[in-house]
């Protein structure tokens, strides 16, 4: 099953969902739709909603789902990602996001971080007027926990230091927390039992860990034209991802510290240019590449096997899809 035929089983729910997302982001305020509207217009991957609404139909199979919670859930687990990447943008000093321009480079650093915390007290507002208190337990801990994972990445950067434990907390904490609240808080407005909903999150858990060491992987590996960013993107920043950490600790001598010195160094005024291509040669030489990889693909397995507690259907069966489709992806 490749990805169109997964989105095309809720092609009418994405629909939908687009459509929540264009109104909730309306704003009086000229500035707040202006930023929105761009934030919009950028499109991207869709992913989260994606894994709500298929966690949402998986957890009722054999039932239908009725009303449209599971559409506001998928618009404002959106909302909260957009957020994160509007501050991310402005914290990373970064100008190009899906090959456009981003948010602070067109409209400054202020008005990014207040439409960030406006898109974020949007999807709060959503999640009350849901009226579930389960709902909103669940994603008030886990922007919470994302926060922390923000600052732990900051901690991190220029650390050549950091170890692969620091770094994969970072990931479960950044990227895996809002995978794991997606697809249990779909499950909770599902009517799932607690063992359904436990098995959807521990789902979202691994699947988001596997789709973020495959983002670390494509920073090296990847087509600049179809992923919208230039390659070597976190190196330039100090990121110390599972490919470099992986070549660190293989390294001697000159790499080694080649590469120390690159991820210091990073964002120095006065600082040369990286020598890119060599430490990619490092990585290449140390396995950072495929090693990553295979802990990708650890993580892909654990999520598929988290969805043997769910009933058979042909969305279960999309989600497990959904898992070995992203450690295979080339954006």
């Amino acid at each position: 099953m490749i990805l169109e035929d997964i989105r095309g089983l809720v092609a009418q729910d994405l629909v939908a969902v687009d459509g929540v997302i264009r109104r909730r982001l309306d704003s009086a305020v000229p500035l707040v739709s202006s930023v929105a509207e761009h934030i919009v217009a950028g499109g991207g991957k869709r992913l989260r909603p994606l894994i709500v609404l298929l966690s949402a139909h998986a957890a009722a199979a054999p039932r239908q789902l009725s009303g449209d919670h599971h559409h506001e859930a998928a618009a404002f687990i959106e909302f909260i990602h957009t957020a994160t990447l509007l501050h991310d943008d402005v914290v990373d000093h970064s100008s190009m996001r899906r090959g456009r321009e981003t948010a602070n480079a067109l409209f400054g650093n202020e008005a990014s971080v207040l439409v960030g915390d406006f898109v974020y007290s949007r999807a709060f507002q959503m999640m009350a007027a849901i009226g579930v208190q389960q709902v909103m337990e669940i994603m008030s801990e886990a922007t919470n926990v994302i926060a922390e994972g923000e600052v732990l990445q900051l901690m991190n950067a220029q650390d050549p230091d950091t170890t692969e434990e620091r770094y994969l907390e970072v990931i479960h904490r950044k990227t895996a927390k809002l995978f794991e609240a997606g697809a249990e808080v779909a499950a909770v407005l599902a009517g799932a039992n607690k063992e359904v909903q436990d098995a959807l999150a521990i789902y979202g858990r691994h699947l988001g860990a596997a789709f973020q060491l495959i983002d670390d992987v494509l920073d090296y590996r990847s087509d600049p034209a179809n992923r919208g960013k230039n390659l070597g993107e976190d190196l330039a920043e100090g990121k110390m991802t599972l490919p470099l950490i992986h070549a660190l600790r293989q390294a001697g001598g000159a790499e080694r510290e080649l590469i120390r010195t690159a991820i210091t160094d990073a964002g120095a005024e006065d600082a040369p240019e990286p020598d890119f291509a060599r430490i990619i040669g490092c990585i290449d030489a140390a396995g950072g590449i495929e090693y990553t990889r295979e802990r990708a693909q650890a993580q892909s397995q654990a999520a598929v096997a988290a969805l043997a507690a769910i009933p058979a259907s042909r969305y279960r069966d999309a989600l497990a899809a959904l898992a070995e489709a992203a450690v295979g992806r080339d954006r």
